[in-house]
């Protein structure tokens, strides 16, 4: 895996504004749903993107590709400012990064046949010059998800749930593409069928070359086909690292809470070990606790962490970097604090 980047976020946030009632439905605040988020993604690589529902996921995901406006920061594509492209530089953008969406039957026109829906981006993006080239195109995006292209003229409603995000995953080739957006892409799938989705995504991405974003609340899909992690909580990333480092050894109380309610393959080792129960709920995004977002849940919690929004930074021995106090660098004011007052509340 190479280390160059095609897609970087610096500072990126999304804000949606909440209105009061009334007839003039003033701005009464912001629902912060992504806030501040610094990440890279490399080309050729799959970051897997975990956290619980509401966490800012999604909204991440389609503000990479300006699917949403960002409010601030900024995101590069392959060394391109994203926010500000023309109306041509997006059309480009939307060609060589796609999105894979959760819900195959919703993101499926009903009315349209599996060719229309599949060439619609090559007549958008005017990859193929005629009707008669555009569907031995299809057919080959077909063959090549695992479909007969002898099933290009049925509609949407003729195929099972996997065979629709197959569909999808056709679509979203079609453009021929360097970067996906996976957004809960099995979520809505039988688990047979996950791992069959699971498997064509590793085939196409060493086929292909592809670069993925995989958005999933499922840790066992993330660690299972990503090169690396990050965690998000509250509009904010928390934790990055390699994939075995995150999923083996987490260095973010938040993370560790995540993991620990994965249920182990044997039983013997499910009864025997010690689940991490978070208590309280999760705040909401229009009202960010102070200091560490995570704090009001954090069974760590010392004196620092209600005052001091930490920054990612260096933890554990395997590359991660984690946003925690429990990780301040050796000789700041905040490492020092953390020693006088929590020293043996490191995990």
């Amino acid at each position: 895996m190479s280390d160059d980047v095609l897609v970087s976020a610096r500072g990126l946030q999304v804000h949606f504004p909440v209105r009061g009632s009334g007839l003039l439905r003033r701005t009464t605040g912001a629902v912060r749903a992504v806030d501040g988020v610094d990440l890279d993604i490399r080309r050729g690589e799959t970051l897997g993107l975990v956290g619980e529902s509401g966490c800012g996921k999604s909204t991440l995901g389609n503000a990479l590709l300006r699917l949403v406006e960002p409010t601030g920061g900024s995101v590069t594509f392959d060394g391109t400012d994203v926010t500000g492209l023309s109306a041509r530089g997006l059309r480009d953008l939307r060609r060589r990064a796609g999105m894979v969406f959760q819900d195959p039957f919703a993101s499926l026109d009903p009315r349209r046949t599996v060719a229309q829906t599949v060439a619609e981006p090559l007549e958008v993006h005017g990859l193929r010059s005629g009707k008669r080239e555009r569907a031995a195109r299809v057919g080959e995006l077909l063959e090549l998800v695992g479909l007969d292209p002898a099933v290009a003229g049925r509609y949407p409603h003729e195929f099972s749930g996997g065979q629709r995000q197959r569909v999808g995953i056709a679509r979203a080739l079609a453009g021929e593409p360097d970067f996906l957006v996976c957004d809960e892409a099995i979520a809505s799938l039988d688990v047979s069928v996950q791992a069959q989705v699971l498997n064509l995504l590793r085939r196409l991405q060493r086929r292909l070359g592809l670069t993925y974003l995989f958005i999933s609340h499922d840790l066992s899909a993330v660690r299972y086909l990503s090169d690396r992690i990050a965690v998000m909580y509250l509009g904010r990333v928390v934790e990055v690292g390699p994939a075995a480092a995150v999923g083996g050894d987490p260095q973010m109380p938040y993370t560790q809470a995540l993991l620990s309610a994965v249920p182990l393959a044997k039983p013997a080792e499910e009864r025997a070990r010690e689940r991490i129960v978070l208590t309280g709920d999760v705040p909401s995004p229009a009202a960010v606790p102070s200091g560490c977002r995570f704090r009001t849940r954090c069974p760590y919690v010392f004196e620092p962490c209600d005052r001091v929004d930490p920054a990612l930074q260096p933890a554990g021995a395997a590359g991660q970097v984690a946003a925690c106090h429990l990780h301040g660098v050796v000789g700041t004011p905040v490492a020092q604090e953390q020693d006088a007052a929590a020293p043996s509340r490191r995990p």
